[in-house]
C-alpha cells in the first residue's frame, strides 16, 4: 500500500519505513509483523517500504539466477577479525535467450570510482526481457579499500597486482583468489573498469593487447580517446583473465575519487557497443564522434628530483619532441628542473599533486609507430 493522498501520510508512511527498515537490519522478518504504531498512535497494517531483501553467497552460480530479470546479491570473499563475511555486490542481469556472459568490474582499487555510476547507469537502461545473455557487474570489487577512500585493500596491497591469488597465501592473496575463483571464473569476456591513481589525471583510454584479435574488436567498440597496446602485466586482473581464456580490456575513465559525467557517459557507450556487437542487446552500435588514437607503446617519464611540480600540457593532447612539458620548483622558489619531451607524442595522464617527490610520475606518453611489440607494460601503476 503506497501513501499518496495528502503530506499527512507521506509523513507518516516515512516513518513507517524507517521502522520496517530497523527491522530488517534486526533480521525481524517483516511478514511476521502485524502492524507498526507511529506518532500519535496511527496504526499502518501494511506499507512499500521500498527495501529489497538481499541475500549473501559464497559462490556465484549463474545458473541459481532467472531469466528476464535483474537480480541483486551479496558474495562473501573474506572474514574479518570477528568472523563477520566481507563481501562484495554484485548484479546480474539475465537475458531470455542465449548468449555470452560479459562480466564488468569496478573499484578493484577503493578509490577508483567512476565505474560505480555506469555500472548503475547500465542496469538501470538494460531491459532482461530483450536481452540474449548475462550480463553480470561488481560495481566495488575491493570493498575494504572503498570503505578506506583508499587504492589498496585494507593492508594498502595493490589487488591488482597479486592475481588471481592463492587459496592458502595473505589477506588479500586470498581475496583475489575468490574474487577470481567465485564470481570471474562465469565471464566469457571482461571489461575491467579504473581512474587514473591520486594525485593523476587521465583521458579515457583503453589498454589491451592489440594482437589478441578479441581484445583489439573490444578496444576499438568501446570508442575511448586513446587506445594503449599493453600485454597484461603479471598479476593484473586482465592478466589473470587472459590466462583463463577470458578476453578482457582495462577501460581507464578519468580521475580517482569523483564521478565525472562526461567521461560515464562516453564510456557507457562503449559498453554498449560491445554489448550490441555481441547481440546482448538489439541497440545498434554507436560511432564514435571523434577519432581515437592508437599507441604502440607508452611510457612515464619520472621526477629526478623532488620540490613543487608543475605539468604543462593537458591529457590528451599532442606534444613534440623537445617540447617543454613540466617543471619543478624549490620550495623557495627556485628553478631546479626542467623538463622536455622525449619523443612525439599524446599525452595519456599526467600528476596534478605540486608536492613532488624524487621518482614522482609526471607524464604518461604514448607513442604511435604502428609497430606492435608482442610484449609491451609500461609498468603501470
Amino acid at each position: 500500500m503506497k501513501f499518496v493522498c495528502s503530506e499527512k501520510d507521506e509523513i507518516l508512511a516515512h516513518e513507517a519505513r524507517k521502522l520496517w527498515r530497523k527491522a530488517i537490519l534486526s533480521k525481524i522478518p517483516t511478514d511476521e509483523i502485524e502492524s507498526i504504531t507511529i506518532m500519535n498512535g496511527t496504526t499502518i497494517k501494511s506499507i512499500d517500504y521500498g527495501l529489497e531483501e538481499i541475500k549473501t553467497i559464497k559462490d556465484l552460480n549463474l545458473n541459481d539466477f532467472p531469466k528476464g530479470k535483474i537480480s541483486r546479491v551479496w558474495v562473501t570473499l573474506s572474514e574479518d577479525g570477528l568472523g563477520n563475511p566481507i563481501k562484495v555486490p554484485v548484479i546480474i542481469a539475465k537475458g531470455v535467450g542465449e548468449g555470452p556472459v560479459v562480466g564488468i568490474t569496478a573499484a578493484l582499487h577503493g578509490n577508483e570510482l567512476n565505474g560505480i555510476p555506469l555500472i548503475h547507469r547500465l542496469f538501470t537502461e538494460i531491459k532482461p526481457n530483450e536481452l540474449f545473455g548475462t550480463l553480470v557487474a561488481v560495481p566495488v570489487s575491493n570493498t575494504p579499500g572503498y570503505n578506506l577512500s583508499q587504492r589498496g585493500f585494507s593492508d594498502g596491497t595493490d589487488l591488482n597486482r597479486v592475481m588471481p591469488g592463492r587459496a592458502d597465501g595473505s589477506s588479500p592473496q586470498v581475496w583475489a583468489y575468490n574474487l577470481m575463483n567465485n564470481i570471474v571464473k562465469n565471464f566469457e569476456y571482461l571489461l575491467d573498469l579504473h581512474t587514473a591513481s591520486r594525485g593523476r589525471v587521465n583521458s579515457l583510454y583503453v589498454r589491451a593487447n592489440l594482437l589478441d584479435p578479441k581484445t583489439r574488436k573490444m578496444a576499438l567498440l568501446q570508442n575511448p580517446q586513446i587506445i594503449l597496446h599493453n600485454t597484461s602485466p603479471d598479476g593484473s586482473l586482465r592478466g589473470s583473465a587472459m590466462n583463463i581464456g577470458i578476453p578482457s580490456i582495462t577501460v581507464e575513465i578519468g580521475d580517482p575519487s569523483t564521478f565525472q559525467k562526461r567521461f560515464v557517459k562516453n564510456a557507457l557507450l562503449g559498453v554498449t557497443n560491445i554489448l550490441s556487437y555481441l547481440k546482448m542487446i538489439p541497440e545498434k552500435c554507436m560511432a564514435s564522434e571523434s577519432e581515437h588514437t592508437v599507441c604502440s607503446r607508452s611510457y612515464w617519464i619520472f621526477a629526478k628530483s623532488g620540490g613543487v611540480l608543475v605539468v604543462l600540457p593537458e591529457v590528451n593532447t599532442w606534444v613534440r619532441k623537445g617540447e617543454k612539458i613540466a617543471y619543478v620548483k624549490d620550495i623557495f622558489g627556485s628553478l631546479i628542473d626542467t623538463y622536455y619531451s622525449p619523443d612525439d607524442g599524446i599525452v595519456i595522464g599526467k600528476h596534478v599533486d605540486p608536492v613532488c617527490q624524487t621518482g614522482t610520475r609526471v607524464l604518461h606518453l604514448g607513442i604511435v609507430d604502428g609497430k606492435l611489440p608482442g610484449r609491451s607494460d609500461d609498468g603501470h601503476l
